[in-house]
């Protein structure tokens, strides 16, 4: 158990082999940029107002702290869509109960940037995205570049696997320890942080199902029982409907999905609830934790579409970008490129 804690992330298979390149990342800020899709277009009218923001060496939460601090407000009555990253810079809307007709706006601290003001009649929700847009540069980049543009093509053509990244498990895996020590009993009052530990614990028993079905080379295929969805669609039902050749498998549209374990939800059936109960039986602490703080079970595709995907390279640097849908980690997609290090 330990030990898989501790390669939550370094210890996953890859699906091509391990690339042969090695790279920097985040060497400097603008090296990883990220821009949000929002799911909707604000209306431009209603009682809440929408703040686009660029963001550089801040982290949402700080974000929403300063806002509500600045302008008087709970902070809990800052809204946002999701976490992002400080070692980045990110384009990320916020929002503000606001119903009167004009709210003065604070000048903005250094590393903030307010791109757009609009306003909505709905208050903004977490997940509230179409997706991402990343644009990240890879430096110092050594190793043997011939398989690159093969690479490439098969991540447009067949997609990566959906891990969930690094950044859910905490540096070292200290989110992991945190959720196990709070399985064991140890109280933990900040409702925030106890969130992040429940969702670590999730989110590393779907990476240890989907690492199964890798390792077996049908992670991107249906097996007897497998539950699927389509893209953007929480809709779930049995492969048993799924004629075999089925083009919107192979389009990139229909997926097969991993367990986010919990209470109650739907299950597979067959060969593919054998796998899962084979993997979850070895992490009975997380799997009856979850249970225990009674969390929805929920199921997440196995396989991540990456849209529109391009690239450039130079003599030491490669410059991709590629958007993702909500909830999606560029690091999924950056690990079958090349072994990225930080910094």
């Amino acid at each position: 158990m330990k030990a898989d804690l501790d390669s939550a992330w370094s210890g996953l298979p890859h699906v091509w082999g391990k690339p042969r390149l090695q790279a920097r990342i985040r060497v400097r800020p603008d090296d990883f940029q990220v821009m949000e899709l929002l799911g909707f277009e604000p209306e431009g009218q209603g009682e809440h107002l929408y703040l686009r923001i660029r963001k550089t060496g801040w982290n949402t939460a700080d974000v929403s702290a300063w806002l509500a601090a600045s302008l008087g407000i709970p902070r809990r009555d800052v809204a946002h869509t999701g976490l992002k990253d400080r070692r980045a810079v990110t384009e990320q809307w916020f929002a503000i109960h606001a119903p009167g007709p004009h709210v003065p706006m604070p000048p903005m601290p250094e590393g903030l940037e307010l791109l757009r003001t609009v306003r909505h009649r709905r208050k903004l929700r977490i997940g509230a995205l179409a997706g991402n847009r990343f644009l990240i540069r890879l430096r110092a980049v050594r190793g043997d570049r011939r398989e690159l543009g093969r690479r490439l093509l098969r991540i447009c053509r067949y997609g990566v696997p959906n891990w969930f990244g690094p950044q859910r498990f905490g540096r070292e895996g200290g989110n992991l320890v945190a959720a196990l020590r709070l399985f064991q009993g140890e109280r933990i009052q900040d409702r925030h942080q106890r969130g992040l530990y429940l969702s670590a614990a999730r989110g590393f028993l779907f990476n240890r199902v989907l690492a199964r079905r890798v390792s077996r080379g049908d992670w991107n295929r249906v097996i007897d029982g497998d539950l699927l969805t389509f893209s953007n669609s929480h809709s779930l039902f049995p492969a048993v409907r799924l004629e075999p050749q089925d083009p919107r498998f192979s389009d990139l549209d229909l997926h097969v999905t991993g367990p986010l374990p919990g209470i109650d939800g739907m299950l597979p059936e067959g060969d593919a609830l054998a796998v899962e109960r084979d993997v979850l039986s070895i992490y009975g602490a997380f799997t009856q934790g979850l249970v225990d703080y009674r969390l929805r079970a929920d199921r997440r595709p196995l396989r991540l579409t990456v849209n529109d995907l391009a690239w450039t390279e130079t003599h030491d640097a490669i410059e991709l970008a590629f958007s993702l849908p909500a909830g999606a980690y560029a690091t999924a997609v950056l690990r079958e490129i090349a072994d990225c290090r930080e910094g």
